[in-house]
Parts: structure tokens; C-alpha cells; sequence
């Protein structure tokens, strides 16, 4: 995880958004919204590398 951005915010301000963020959803639904973010996150990482890996039909044409 980037320490970066988790050295902005102190423990009340972590606290205060964990209230707020159960307040607007409640406790039922965060993990099925943490899923849907993981799952995002797996997605859009395997997208990367595939883009990365250079096509078959690319090297015929060069």
C-alpha cells in the first residue's frame, strides 16, 4: 500500500471517514463494495499487462 498518501491523514481523520463511509452504505453493504473494487482493480491490472505484451500480429508486420 503507497504510505504516501496514508501519511496526509492522521487517525481521527481515518476514523472519521470509516464513520461516514458506514453511515452512507452501513455495514452490510462495504464488503460487497470492497469486491467490486478489488475485482476493478484485478481488472484494470490485467489490462495493463496486456498492453504491455506485444501482439502476434504486430511482429509479422515490422
Amino acid at each position: 500500500m503507497n504510505t504516501v498518501l496514508l501519511g496526509m491523514f492522521g487517525t481521527q481523520e481515518i476514523i472519521l471517514i470509516a464513520i461516514v463511509v458506514i453511515l452512507m452504505f452501513g455495514a452490510k453493504k462495504i464488503p460487497q463494495l470492497m469486491r467490486g473494487v478489488g475485482s476493478g482493480i484485478k481488472e484494470f491490472k490485467d489490462g495493463m499487462k496486456e498492453g504491455q505484451k506485444p501482439e502476434e500480429g504486430q511482429d509479422q508486420l515490422k
